[in-house]
């Protein structure tokens, strides 16, 4: 072989040989790379816990629902509450649109609160919030027209009696029951204050409902609102409390996120088990001295220093 043709082939061999390892290397770097960003993002998933009520977010929810999920998830939280069901949609989608979003940035939707529910539109809605992958179906307050509201006094209250609402309650689980869903109901202060029959409300549903077709959602702040002790209820009725919600009370009796207030949420926590506790969501109906967007990240981080998962 000829001085140039030997030159020429030594050329060719190394260059090809270059060529190679840099092809190997970038393909390791890509495989490298794209094992690390499943890891991430498998570390991220795994690392966000608890729930949040959308109704904290209320005013964001109502502008750019979906930005402002993908910013509840970057803060962590792992499933929802939604409180945005109008016309048969969620926040402005269908059913099986919201599920697929929600799904589609690994939050769970787990409850959802049906203030506008009645006997008469039960069925349509309970259909949608099965088809939103929904588990629990929750009446935030009494239904039909029994909620009153003193915008005065800022006093909420409920015309009609405990029977009234229990037998509506009942109706309702067993329709949700057939469909797979579970029906909770949510209190305020006034379901723990006796009435003006010396009932306490609370006590009459707990008393005189089938917990294979309703139970509850208790709300820690209003319950401490009203002067009433969370635990002495898991005591006194265990297993009813499926769902809590969990905000804090600051020293003038109003809302404040969670780790800011009096509220005893540690000891509250201690109980979960006697309470039937499943899951629990973050939620401050006025956030006062903080940012809703920001007062949501401070009760996420309160959460984990305080032993919720």
């Amino acid at each position: 072989m000829s001085l140039i043709k030997r030159t020429t082939f030594y050329n060719r061999f190394f260059l090809l040989l270059v060529l190679t390892t840099f092809a190997i290397s970038c393909g390791e770097k890509k495989k490298s790379d794209s094992e690390t960003t499943q890891i991430t993002t498998e570390t991220e998933e795994a690392s966000n816990f608890g729930g949040l009520a959308l109704y904290t977010l209320r005013d964001a929810m109502a502008q750019d629902p979906k930005g402002t999920l993908q910013t509840v998830a970057e803060d962590g939280y792992a499933y929802v509450e939604a409180a945005g069901y109008e016309d048969g949609m969620f926040y402005g989608m269908t059913p099986e649109a919201f599920k697929s979003f929600l799904d589609s940035i690994n939050i769970t939707p787990m409850s959802t609160h049906q203030g506008s529910v009645s006997l008469e539109n039960a069925n349509q809605m309970i259909a949608d919030v099965k088809a939103a992958g929904f588990k629990y179906f929750v009446v935030p307050v009494p239904p039909m027209g029994m909620f009153t509201f003193d915008a005065e006094s800022q006093t909420l209250g409920m015309e009609g009696t405990p029977k009234e609402l229990a037998d509506i309650l009942t109706t309702l689980g067993k329709k949700c029951k057939e469909q797979g869903l579970t029906l909770l109901y949510h209190n305020h202060d006034f379901e723990y204050k006796e009435n003006a029959e010396g009932i306490i409300p609370i006590d009459y549903l707990l008393e005189n409902t089938d917990p294979e077709f309703v139970n509850f959602q208790m709300d820690l702040y209003w319950v401490t609102k009203a002067g009433a002790d969370p635990v002495a209820y898991f005591e006194k009725y265990p297993g009813r409390f499926k769902l809590w919600h969990v905000k804090d009370m600051d020293d003038q009796g109003r809302f404040a996120p969670v780790g800011e207030g009096s509220i005893d949420l540690a000891r509250i926590l201690a109980n979960k088990e006697k309470s039937g506790m499943e899951y629990y969501f973050v939620e401050q109906d006025q956030t006062f001295n903080h940012e809703p967007l920001e007062a949501i990240k401070i009760s996420h981080k309160a959460l984990g220093e305080l032993g919720f998962e």
